[in-house]
């Protein structure tokens, strides 16, 4: 991996798992209804501009609109609302801590979907570590535990609400050949349009102006939801899929770090260790017997240094 590959998924890393605390300091001044609405228009707004600057223009068809909403829905809009109503009682450490076991549900969704049957002892090992970690992090025989509460169910769902956002936009928009900056932007303006549906929900509730609340939902919005899609793709088209998905492993540890950097936030032990068990899981399950041919390469580059 070339090093503008490198900054570019550390930029991702950070700007991904920053995103919990710019939702814990917006919620100062903002109901959750209102963070998330806003961080979608601002991002659909930047991503729809880039398209357009490339030349490029969003797609018609009602059948493709019908996918992206519910992609849309499951991906963004359901997802950012549970993350924010789930900040409001849990540190935004935990939310990065339980964000991190998304990758463990959309392996076994794949599984349970056929989307993905392929069984083998590492995934099976890793699923079991997975599920070990997950009870880590909950903790529920600890009745002081704010993981084992309303909100962090609710940033649970948000991470399920992503494992299945991953496997319906794999079976139902990646293979449309769009870009795939005009279906993130065409994704942002469809989950606006459902977060405003939802504006007499929260969306009206009085607004507390203040400087730190504004700044943060403005980085959410331009960086953290905007020009990260764009940061995501670029990887993922210059590096691969496999390199982009490393930033899922940086998330926890940036959100951990940075809640106690900036908010004071310290998280449980057993959460800490359960994530550490969660992502040790979700790297078992990708693993994968190198075919002879890949060992050939590698030897191949080896005689050639």
């Amino acid at each position: 991996m070339r090093f503008g590959g490198l900054l570019r998924l550390g930029a991702l890393a950070l700007l991904w798992g920053s995103g919990f605390l710019w939702i814990k300091i917006a919620l100062r001044g903002f109901s959750p209804t209102q963070v998330t609405l806003i961080r979608l228009v601002l991002g659909a707004l930047i991503l729809v501009i880039l398209v357009y600057t490339q030349g490029r223009h969003l797609p018609r068809g009602w059948k493709l609109w019908g996918h992206l909403v519910v992609a849309a829905l499951f991906a963004n809009a359901a997802p950012y609302l549970l993350f924010a109503i789930g900040e409001q009682t849990v540190d935004s450490s935990v939310a990065g801590i339980i964000n991190c076991t998304t990758p463990l549900w959309t392996m076994i969704l794949a599984y349970l979907t056929r989307h993905d049957t392929t069984i083998s002892l590492p995934r099976t090992t890793g699923l079991l570590a997975g599920f070990a970690g997950t009870i880590l992090i909950f903790a529920p025989w600890s009745t002081s535990n704010q993981i084992a509460s309303w909100g962090g169910l609710a940033c649970f769902a948000a991470a399920v609400c992503y494992a299945i956002s991953y496997l319906y936009m794999d079976r139902h928009l990646t293979n449309r050949g769009l870009p795939p900056i005009v279906l993130s932007a065409c994704q942002l303006t469809a989950a606006s349009g459902l977060l405003l549906a939802t504006t007499p929900f929260g969306g009206l509730a009085p607004i507390s102006i203040r400087a730190d609340t504004l700044v943060a939902i403005t980085i959410l919005g331009i960086f953290g939801t905007g020009f990260a899609y764009v940061l995501n793709y670029r990887i993922i088209q210059d590096d691969g899929a496999v390199v982009a998905s490393v930033v899922t492993y940086l998330l926890p540890a940036i959100a951990v770090i940075l809640g106690w950097a900036v908010l004071t936030e310290i998280p449980q032990p057993t959460a800490l260790v359960g994530m550490l068990i969660v992502l040790l899981g979700v790297g078992l399950t990708r693993w994968r017997k190198p075919s002879p041919k890949s060992a050939t390469v590698r030897a191949k580059r080896g005689n050639d240094l």
